[in-house]
Formats: structure tokens, sequence, C-alpha cells
């Protein structure tokens, strides 16, 4: 079957995968009494949603894979995306298993989490190397050009990849934000390498691959939009960081990811700034990061700032397909 069709078959099946899911997944996360813990100096409003269900993400991940392998589509790009989404969602996986399963509050230590992430950037660095489009080029946005970084292809990409994981967790924290931003952005790189397929057929895997997670966050949102049933957790936050990644890199769209996930960059720069100004002067340059608790702090409703985050990012991404 073309690409075309199996990227309209594999967002209805990963969709509709998703949503049959959450009758059956959350009633067990609810057994397993696998609840959300707030954080008390957080808005007031998100008290009531203690106890929600985390862990969510097994839906997303289980939705993609199933979508993935009964889609007859089955291209190198196609097991790459997959493995990468699966090994980064596993970090998180065992981070919330040790937290709200085990009961051990700090989870993974940081380091350990730190060393997982870039064991798996270091495998992705290296597969972009010598398997993406174009090798060690990066298409520069706007140019129709690219820029060969020969050596520091690896080291750079090392960096864009833990920066690109974690910026994605940052953005996790309202309901439905992080799952509508992520449905936005690999909507957009899956309709951008979908129209690159002809120049480099690499791009029609990538393309299956985006549209996959993109129908899967379609049908959790489902469970995840206000009021959140469920949380997706690191498990389901750090997979989506392992997706996009993956698609950055097997596409070399790296320099992509500033404009269509340009929320991801702002959230992932909130925080850096308000931890470096703090340690610095002992202020705050927001009244809470990552930044879309500062516009709840501001008296923003949570609908409000989820939906503002939406259309930004759906402007990005459509400037993100004009510059390509």
């Amino acid at each position: 079957m073309q690409a075309n069709g199996q990227i309209l078959r594999v967002i209805i099946v990963s969709f509709l995968i998703a949503i049959f899911l959450g009758p059956v997944v959350i009633p067990v996360l609810k057994r397993l009494k696998v609840g959300q813990s707030i954080r008390e100096e957080g808005p007031k409003s998100h008290f009531t949603k203690a106890g929600t269900p985390t862990m969510g993400g097994i839906i997303i991940i289980l939705a993609v894979i199933i979508s993935l392998f009964t889609s007859g589509y089955y291209t190198q790009e196609v097991w790459a995306g997959l493995f990468f989404t699966v090994a980064f969602g596993l970090i998180g996986f065992l981070d919330d298993y040790l937290k709200v399963v085990l009961r051990r509050n700090l989870g993974l230590r940081a380091y350990q989490k730190i060393i997982g992430q870039l064991i798996f950037a270091v495998i992705l660095a290296l597969y972009g190397s010598r398997y993406s489009a174009y090798g060690t080029k990066l298409i520069i946005p706007f140019f129709n050009a690219y820029i060969d970084l020969g050596i520091l292809y690896i080291p750079f990409v090392l960096f864009v990849v833990l920066s690109i994981v974690n910026a994605v967790n940052l953005t996790d924290g309202l309901d439905g934000l992080n799952t509508g931003v992520t449905l936005i952005v690999m909507a957009a790189f899956s309709l951008i390498a979908n129209s690159m397929k002809d120049v480099n057929p690499i791009y029609a895997g990538i393309s299956v691959f985006a549209a996959g997670v993109s129908g899967a966050c379609l049908g959790f949102l489902k469970h995840n939009a206000n009021p959140a049933k469920v949380f997706m957790g690191d498990t389901g936050s750090l997979a989506l960081g392992g997706a996009v990644s993956a698609v950055a890199v097997m596409s070399n769209m790296v320099l992509l990811i500033p404009i269509i996930g340009g929320i991801y960059f702002i959230e992932a720069l909130s925080v850096v700034i308000q931890v470096l100004y703090y340690k610095r002067t002992k202020k705050r340059v927001f009244k809470m990061a990552p930044l879309h608790h500062h516009y709840e702090m501001c008296g923003w409703k949570e609908t409000k700032v989820v939906a503002v985050f939406w259309i930004v990012t759906v402007i990005l991404a459509f400037i993100g397909i004009y510059s390509v």
C-alpha cells in the first residue's frame, strides 16, 4: 500500500486504539492506586486533581505499537522511530513505577534518568549520522539549503535530543497540553516528510511513523482533555520526547524544532531563566515555571492556557511547513 494510504490508516487505527484502551487501562491504574501527587506550591485549582491516575502514557505507546505493527508498512525508519519511543518511554515508566507503585518518593534519581537518556541519545545520534535522510547534514529552514556538521554532528545532536526529550517532559503539566501540542507537532512533521518522499524514500517511513504518534495523541485526548481522567506521566512525556527526537533526527530537521516545537522551547527556556535568575538574585522572573503555570498564577483558566498554547503551536506548525 502507498504511504499516503498508510498515513490515513495508521492515524485512524492508532486513534481508535487509544480511545478503546482508555476504559481498559484506566481502571487498572486506579486499582493499582497510581494517583498523581500535586505540588503544594502550585496553582490551588490543581489540588482537585490529586489521585488522578497517572502512567497513562502506556495507552499512547500501545496505540503506536499496535497501529504500526498492523500497518503492513515496515521500513527501517518506522522501526527506528518505534524503538526510540519505547526506549525513552521505558525510562519514564521506571520513574513512574518507582514513585507511584512502589511509593519511592524520588523515583529514579536525576543522574539515573540522565544516564538512561544519554545512552539512547547517543544511539540516536549515531543512527542519524549513518542512516538519516542526509547523514550529518541538517536542513536549514527558509533557505532551501543544508549545513554539514561533520564531526560536530554527534555532539550537537546529542545536546538537541536531550533538550527535546526534557522540554517535552516539562510541557506536561496541564490537562491535554502536552498531548495536544505533540499531536500538532507530529502531524506537521508527517505532512512535511510526506511531501519530501519523492526526493528521498526515507521520508515515507518517517511520515507514517509520525502519523501513528499523532493519531495516538488524538485518541488519548479523549481521556486526557480537561477534566483529565488520566495523566500521561513521565511514561508518556518521555516517550513522546523520544518520538519527536527520532523524527527530527531521521529527517535531518532538528533545526525545525525551535519553530514547530516552539512551545517546547519556550517552556524549557522559562525554567532555565527562572533557575538561573533565582540563583543570582533570589528573585523570580515568572510567578511559577514552566511558563504554563505562570499564566495560571496570573489568573488564566487552565483551559485557556491550553487553548492558547495549541493555537500558537498550529501557527508555528504552518510557519515550519512553509519554511521547508
